[in-house]
C-alpha cells in the first residue's frame, strides 16, 4: 500500500465515515434476496458475496490494526437474506468510530503498525477501510443494474434521480 496518509484526524475520519456508511446503507437497502446471486460473469463474485465482504472486512481489517469493532467473523457464511446483510452492516459500521476513539488519538495516526505483511500508518488503515468500501460499493452498483435494481445516488444523483428532477439523462 502506498505511504499516503489521507486521514489525519479522527474527527475528519468520523465525518467522512458517516457519509460513506450512509451511502453503503442506501445500496444495501435496495438489494433483494434474489439479487444476491447476480454475477457479472460465470466466474465472478456475486452481489451477495461483495455485500457480505464489505460487512466482514470491518472487523477483520480493524482487528488486524488492534481495534475492537463488532461484526461477523471473516469466514462466517453470507446470509441468504439481503435484510440480514444490511442489519449486520449497520451493527458493524456503527462500532467503528467508537472503537477508533477508544484506542487511538490524532497524534498516533502517523504511527506505523503491521498490516498484511506490510507496515501502514494508522491513518492509512482508516483510509483503506474507506476506499475498500467505496470500491466494492461501486462493483455492487454495476451488479444491481444488471439485476434490474434501482441504484441510489452516492456522490451525485443516479439516472433515475436525474429523471425525477426533470433533468436530461445520458443514454
Amino acid at each position: 500500500m502506498s505511504d499516503v496518509t489521507l486521514v489525519r484526524s479522527i474527527a475528519d475520519f468520523a465525518g467522512v465515515y458517516a457519509y460513506e456508511c450512509d451511502a453503503t446503507a442506501k445500496v444495501l437497502a435496495r438489494l433483494t434476496d434474489a439479487s444476491l446471486a447476480q454475477k457479472v460473469s460465470p466466474n465472478g463474485r456475486t452481489l451477495g458475496f461483495l455485500a457480505w465482504h464489505v460487512v466482514t472486512t470491518i472487523p477483520e481489517m480493524l482487528s488486524h490494526a488492534g481495534l475492537k469493532p463488532t461484526g461477523p467473523a471473516p469466514d462466517s457464511p453470507a446470509p441468504t437474506s439481503a435484510r440480514a446483510i444490511a442489519a449486520a452492516y449497520a451493527e458493524a459500521s456503527k462500532s467503528v468510530v467508537p472503537a477508533v476513539r477508544a484506542a487511538w488519538k490524532d497524534a498516533e495516526l502517523g504511527e506505523r503498525i503491521p498490516m498484511y505483511g506490510q507496515e501502514w500508518s494508522r491513518g492509512q488503515v482508516l483510509g483503506a477501510l474507506l476506499f475498500h468500501e467505496a470500491h466494492h460499493r461501486g462493483q455492487m452498483t454495476v451488479l444491481m443494474r444488471q439485476a434490474g435494481l434501482t441504484v441510489p445516488g452516492i456522490y451525485g444523483p443516479a439516472q433515475e434521480e436525474w429523471a425525477a428532477m426533470g433533468m436530461p439523462t445520458l443514454p
